[in-house]
This record gives C-alpha cells, structure tokens and sequence, in this order.
C-alpha cells in the first residue's frame, strides 16, 4: 500500500477505535527496545532445544534470564512476508504481501515504526530490510544485504570481502572465507550499531538489528568453519528418501537445487557444517552486541528480542534453504525476550506464538495503543508472568503459498525460463512458480500439526512421534478424532484472523480485547 492511501486509512478509522489499556514497564523511563533478527535460522539447532551441539551458548545463556519461546512460528516461511508480518502484526493474506514480489502491496493502517515515531523514540535500521519499510521513516538507515554493506563509505577490508560475497552467486564457498570475522557482516553492523547508539545521549530507541545470515551464501571464515566439522554433526531426522512421502513438489525442489547448485549432494555434509559454523559466529556478534550495551551503561534499560524470519531444511529432506510445505524445519523460528519487566525463566514458555504477535507485544511495552487492523495478540501480560488465558495461546497458524492452482512438473519444466535457475549451474532460487503456488495452512496445537490446502488435501503429522513429519495420519481411522479437532480449530483461526480494515466509518463501534486477544 503506497503512504498516501495507508494515511487516508488512518483517518477513516480513527473515530472507530477503541482505546486500548496497557501496561507499563518497571522501569520510569521508556524502555529502549533492539529486535535482533537472523535470516533463516533454525530453532531446533540450539543446545536449549535440546541439540547436541552447543551452536550458540550465548543465546541460550540470554534465553534463559528472560523468557523464551520452543513453539513460535513464522507467519510464512519466506523472508519478505515474514518481515511485513513483523512490522504490521498482520497475516500474509492480511497484508497481501504472499511472496518477496509483492512487498510494496503492503496494506495495514500503522505498522512498528509508526509507533515507535508516535512515542518518541528514536529509529533504526542495521541490517536487512526485505520489507515494506523505507529509507525516509527511519532516523539512522545503515542497510546489509546477502552481497554485503549498501553504502558507499566502506571500510577497506569491509569493501574487499563485500566483493567476495558477490562471487558466490548467493550459493556457497565450501572453503574458509577470507578476511576474518572482521570482514563479517554481523561483526561489521555492531560496530555500526554501537557508534549510533552511543551519539543518542539517553533518548529512547527502537532498532531493528537484522542479519543476512544464516541465510545463503553459506560461507564462514576460521575459526568457526572448524569449529563443526561435518563428521561430528549429529544425524538428520530424514532423507532424501522422504521426499516421496512429502509430495511432488519436494521432488521437484531437489531437481531444481540439483541443477542450480553442481555437486550439491555430495556438498550437502560441508553444507551443513558450514551452516553450523555461521550460527557460532552470529552468536558472537550478539554477545558482541550486548557487551557494547553494558559499556554505554544501557543494557538495564534494553528490552532485547532475539528472533528469525523463518528457518532452514539445513539437510532435512536432502534440502537446503526453504522453499516447499510448512514443515518445522522452516516454520518454526527462535523467540526470546530479554529486559526490564520480563520474568526470569530457565524453563520455556507454554504458549504457542507468532511472530504477528510481536507489534502489539511492543506496543504495550512503549505504552501504546494497538492500532486497529492489528492481528497478533500481545504477549507482554504473559512475559511479566501475569495471568493471561490458556486457551488464547492454546494453537497457533501460520500460512504458505502466492494462490492459485498448483502448478506441477507437467505444466513446464523450463527452470532457466522461469528464472529459478541460472544458467551457469551456480544460482538456484528454492521461491519460485512450482514451489510457491498454490495455498496452504497449518495449525499446530501440543503434540500436532494440521497442514491444509486450498485443494481439500491434508497432512497431519504428531511431532513427538513423527518429528520428520513424513508420516502422514489424515486419513488414519484411529486419528478421526484429532483431525477433526484440528480442522475445527484451523476453522476457528482462519475466521479470526480475517482483516477487520476498513472498520466501519459510521456508528457502529468496532470492539476489541484490551491485548487483542483474539478467542476472548
């Protein structure tokens, strides 16, 4: 949505608003908020979730002096999407943004940054937009992408690996990158995060700190390349032999990756290593990062989020990257929130949540009033530890695909026509017409997920039993029971989570719940 319509939006349901009641922080002085995003980082990869591995001790470390989260998912396993969500608190068929191609189409009334500007904090971005979020809304605009830093003042050894990154045609080096963890993006961003912090003289701010990586090119300089070497990797929940009982477009995936991406299969355990090692090196950064905090004597007063987009298959299925279904795998995502006001836990929270729930969750902690068209449900009650219902946290959706008809591999085969392959056997887009058609949702609720399509297709899938996913009981007489619970309670979230924009413009009052709760 372009700014002149979303404002005329504003002012048309401005009179139609019902004043919300929030909460304040313990603190008297409005709390400075970071939101510290990864690209594509899986969840269950930490040593929290019980991994073998420790990736990322500091993580887990923060996690556990605040309150953290072992079932938040994405809105929709893709970057653009995911990040209009975060900032709207609105879903995908919400915000019309259903693909990275369809960003400018955002619709919402007031998004996060709207906010923050409204309760006079200062803004940032450091890092990766891939949103509808442009240059002139934010005070201090310092933008990262997958090639690098997009600016003109660069450091000399920043500019030399920045080059680097576009020799690897958003793929891989299988081999240790060059110019250090000085060269590395996060590295570079907190020193550039710090130096804008410290210019602000105590007045409050909201920085969206957003990293390119895990995210292709997987790349990692020493030490962190050694650091998981593939053999000492613990095994994969599935197998390329899964993907027939994961359906055609998983098929049709591997055989894109496989001519995008030559030797991708035998590269796949380096792959994964190296995946490994990026997760050890942003962990660093943000220790980095919360070090320069208690340095400038703010940290006390820092509400700290730590969050991905979505996820990685990281080798599940013989997959890297995303690209297909909404397996756990890609959808869901690390959440933990750190900072005065949140109540210390080392265990995980109960609650099932999205990442459309951050908006009016900050809303509340800058004392705001949740903008209407809003559909995520504040948290702030919960990570407080005041009373907040069961129920409303019971479940939660998330969503996948661009719409229409499905298309298969007997609609085309040209992978290079389409663009999700290059022509060099070294670029290979997984978000492409196969992968994305079509639309689907998913609802997990405790030990289960229901995966539903616009086709009447079902996958359901008990987590605890099945953590692969590739045992399908939809159509198990014994799973009648659940399923059609499942179905129900899908039902239940698809009517709730209809845009309620435009409310009406005359008379009738529009009334919401005081945390935009939405089953109360």
């Amino acid at each position: 949505m372009s700014i002149p319509i979303r404002k005329t939006l504003l002012l048309s349901i401005t009179t139609s608003t019902v004043a919300l009641s929030t909460f304040a922080g313990n603190s008297s002085k409005s709390p400075n908020i970071i939101i510290i995003m990864a690209d594509q980082l899986r969840a269950d990869l930490m040593q929290r979730e019980g991994y073998a591995l420790n990736t990322m001790p500091f993580a887990d470390k923060l996690a556990k002096s605040g309150a953290w989260f072992n079932k938040a998912y994405t809105a929709a396993p893709a970057s653009g999407p995911a990040r209009v969500c975060m900032l709207t608190g609105r879903f995908p068929n919400a915000t019309h943004v259903r693909s990275n191609h369809n960003i400018q189409d955002a619709f919402y009334s007031k998004d996060l940054f709207d906010v923050a500007h409204e309760q006079g904090y200062t803004t940032a971005l450091v890092g990766k937009n891939h949103s509808h979020l442009s240059k002139e809304r934010v005070d201090f605009w310092c933008p990262y992408n997958h090639g690098g830093q997009e600016a003109k003042q660069k450091s000399e050894k920043g500019e030399a690996f920045d080059k680097y990154l576009g020799t690897l045609d958003m793929y891989s080096n299988l081999e240790p990158s060059p110019y250090g963890v000085e060269g590395q993006l996060p590295y570079r961003m907190v020193d550039d995060a710090s130096q804008w912090i410290d210019s602000l003289d105590g007045k409050p701010f909201l920085m969206w700190f957003s990293m390119a990586e895990p995210h292709n090119p997987y790349q990692i300089c020493e030490p962190y390349y050694s650091m998981f070497p593939p053999e000492s990797l613990p095994p994969l929940k599935s197998s390329a032999k899964d993907r027939k009982a994961k359906g055609e477009e998983y098929e049709l995936l591997a055989e894109m990756m496989a001519q995008g991406h030559k030797g991708f299969q035998e590269n796949l355990p380096r792959l994964r290593s190296i995946y490994h090692g990026m997760l050890r090196m942003i962990d660093d950064q943000l220790a980095r990062l919360v070090d320069e905090l208690k340095k400038q004597n703010i940290y006390d007063n820092t509400i700290i989020l730590f969050i991905a987009d979505h996820g990685d298959y990281a080798g599940e299925y013989g997959l890297m990257k995303k690209g297909v279904g909404l397996d756990d795998a890609i959808t869901r995502i690390p959440m933990q929130w750190t900072g005065p006001g949140i109540k210390a836990s080392t265990l995980p929270q109960e609650a099932h949540v999205s990442i459309v729930d951050i908006f009016p969750t900050i809303c509340e902690i800058m004392d705001a009033e949740i903008p209407i068209g809003v559909q995520g449900r504040s948290l702030w009650p919960m990570l407080q530890g005041k009373e907040y219902p069961k129920e409303e946290f019971a479940s939660v959706m998330a969503e996948d695909g661009f719409g229409g008809m499905y298309y298969t591999k007997a609609d085309a085969t040209d992978y290079q026509k389409e663009g999700a392959v290059g022509k060099q056997g070294l670029f290979f887009d997984e978000l492409n017409t196969w992968t994305q058609s079509g639309t689907m949702r998913m609802l997990r609720k405790d030990d289960w997920k229901l995966v539903y399509d616009m086709d009447g297709n079902g996958w359901l899938y008990n987590l605890k039993q099945d953590p692969s996913e590739v045992n399908n009981r939809f159509n198990d007489p014994s799973c009648k029971e659940t399923r059609n619970e499942m179905i129900e309670g899908l039902l239940r979230w698809d009517i709730s989570s209809q845009d309620p924009l435009p409310v009406p413009r005359h008379r009738y009052r529009f009334k919401r719940n005081e945390h935009n709760y939405l089953f109360r």
